[in-house]
């Protein structure tokens, strides 16, 4: 029995534990599911009828209503005026209702297709957001940047005392409207335009949009063309003098900045135009802002490097002292100018996407696309991204450097410019081979340049098995000390005939030379004298060349 009773006691005990967690748990069901306030608006006349405000894109509906029919008194009741007085509400009101309607129309552009019509704002669509399936007590509609900060545009969910929950624009924005109304509302030429053109048009715009947005355009062209015909005058320079001249550096930076400054005066002081164009303009202002600059500082370097430093293929192709060096220092600063670049590529995007929003303006979910576009990104970019890395690769190899001579695919180059993607060969004939640089770094090429700048060139002459080798022999070592560029080195000069079969023998005669620049002159000039006196041996008794056919020789 006692038994029985302990269990009874026991189970009662639970069910009263239960009872009171339940009770405290559900005291007040609606923490962290809106914010709480005595009263809504207590300074403003009752609410009219027809307006919802039981969800975020009905209250925001609600405002636009009121505010396209100027019911400025009815539209303030879809603001949180809880940091007006109550007495003032009434007068303020209708005022920031106003502004909040012009900013709207000018800065703000709402997705309604993600604007919740819950009245717990719940997103129910998306399974991978942050805040999926949560009530929500406040969302972000947008960011209008004010001097050096952005001020989020939110829309808050309050509970008066009494009564259900409803939708308001926040009362932190309310408290920005007027800083804002006076930074983005209408400009005086905008107040003295005639009341037909602040009609609306199409697409969300009014009539002096439609017309004052080309003009616009027109005259930041015309202030564009204006600005690189006084930089470019008394200039004269040539393709060859752009390098070193600092004028010609700076006129296409400054001709962009002066752009870029017309347009953004004459969209923020004479015209403000609507959201549906600023969403462009703006990125695109900051953008060319952040793109002279970046381009302004990279071609000032390159004209003080190009003084500092000769990039001339011709010159750094000399042999003698100090070259070596030369050409190490001049492929390391084109290898760091690079890199430079690379540098400031990415500061300058990430400027640009930090101060202007670019993927919010665009309307694109930086977090839910981040993924995506890097995808895409790095499979477009994977063979540009190769090629900066193995250029940079050559560089710090010194596998091949500006001023070096290769032979490279069968041609005699001189390497003139190591590009992001591509190096520029000069053939000795004056052609250019442009080759990827991954294709570059990937093949075997003679450097003749590299370390030490003596070579042997080799000749071969295909003889009868009759000739006499001598007489070749006698007249190669007459040649050689008739050379003066030649080296005074026994051990790499000779006569050899290193192979022979059906069709003959072959002579290899060894031509030393001090500078790759002059070896295969010296060469040919070899071969061309060594020829000269086979043929007149061959013209002779004994025969020197084979006798063979076109046919058989190959």
């Amino acid at each position: 029995m006692l038994r029985y009773i302990q269990i009874l006691l026991f189970a009662l005990g639970a069910l009263w534990m239960t009872q009171a967690a339940n009770a405290q748990s559900g005291s007040d069901p609606g923490i962290g599911r809106w914010y709480e306030v005595e009263l809504v608006n207590p300074g403003l006349a009752d609410a009219p009828r027809n307006i919802d405000r039981s969800t975020p894109r009905s209250s925001l509906e609600s405002f636009m209503f009121r505010a396209d029919a100027e019911d400025w008194d009815g539209a303030a009741h879809m603001l949180d005026l809880s940091s007006v007085e109550p007495s003032k509400q009434a007068e303020v009101g209708p005022e920031r209702a106003e502004q909040f309607a012009t900013l709207l129309d000018r800065k703000i552009i709402i997705d309604w297709y993600d604007l919740r019509d819950r009245p717990d704002g719940v997103d129910a669509r998306s399974a991978d957001a942050p805040m999926a399936g949560e009530p929500r007590r406040s969302l972000l509609l947008w960011y209008v940047k004010l001097g050096d900060r952005p001020v989020p545009i939110r829309i808050n969910r309050v509970k008066p005392a009494v009564g259900e929950p409803v939708w308001l624009v926040s009362q932190q924005t309310v408290k920005a409207l007027p800083a804002l109304a006076e930074a983005y509302g209408p400009t005086e030429l905008e107040k003295m335009l005639p009341q037909p053109l602040r009609e609306r048009a199409f697409w969300g715009l009014r009539w002096w949009e439609v017309v004052g947005f080309p003009l616009v355009l027109l005259v930041t062209g015309l202030v564009a063309y204006v600005t690189n015909q006084l930089m470019s005058r008394g200039l004269n320079r040539t393709h060859r003098d752009s390098p070193t001249s600092m004028l010609v550096a700076l006129r296409a930076p400054i001709t962009l900045a002066v752009t870029t400054l017309t347009l953004s005066l004459l969209t923020s002081k004479v015209f403000v135009f609507s959201g549906r164009i600023d969403t462009v303009l703006s990125p695109l202002i900051i953008l060319g802002f952040v793109v002279a600059a970046l381009w302004m500082i990279v071609n000032v370097a390159d004209v003080i490097l190009t003084r500092l430093v000769n990039f001339d293929d011709e010159k750094l192709s000399e042999m003698g002292e100090g070259m070596e060096q030369r050409r190490n220092i001049a492929t390391r600063i084109s290898a760091l100018r690079r890199a430079v670049i690379v540098i400031v590529v990415l500061i300058g995007a990430g400027i640009t996407i930090s101060e202007a929003s670019v993927m919010r303006s665009l309307g694109i979910s930086l977090l839910a696309s981040a993924g995506t576009a890097t995808i895409i990104l790095a499979y477009a970019g994977r063979n540009v991204l190769t090629n900066i890395m193995a250029s940079l690769q050559i560089a710090l190899n010194k596998s091949a450097r500006i001023g070096d001579k290769l032979i490279f695919r069968g041609s005699y180059c001189t390497v003139e410019r190591i590009h992001f993607t591509f190096v520029q060969l000069r053939i000795w004939t004056g052609k250019r081979l442009v080759v990827p640089v991954v294709d570059f770094v990937a093949e075997p090429f003679e450097n003749w340049t590299m370390t030490d700048h003596f070579m042997i060139e080799l000749i071969e002459l295909r003889l009868s098995h009759r000739a006499d080798v001598t007489p070749l022999r006698e007249k190669y070592y007459e040649l050689i000390e008739g050379m003066e560029l030649v080296p005074d080195r026994d051990d790499s000069k000779g006569v050899y005939v290193t192979e022979h079969d059906v069709f003959g023998q072959t002579a290899l005669f060894m031509v030393p030379c001090p500078d790759p620049n002059v070896a295969w002159t010296l060469a040919c000039e070899m071969r061309e004298e060594l020829l000269k006196v086979a043929r007149e041996l061959d013209d002779g008794a004994t025969a020197v060349f084979p006798e063979v056919t076109p046919a058989q020789s190959t």
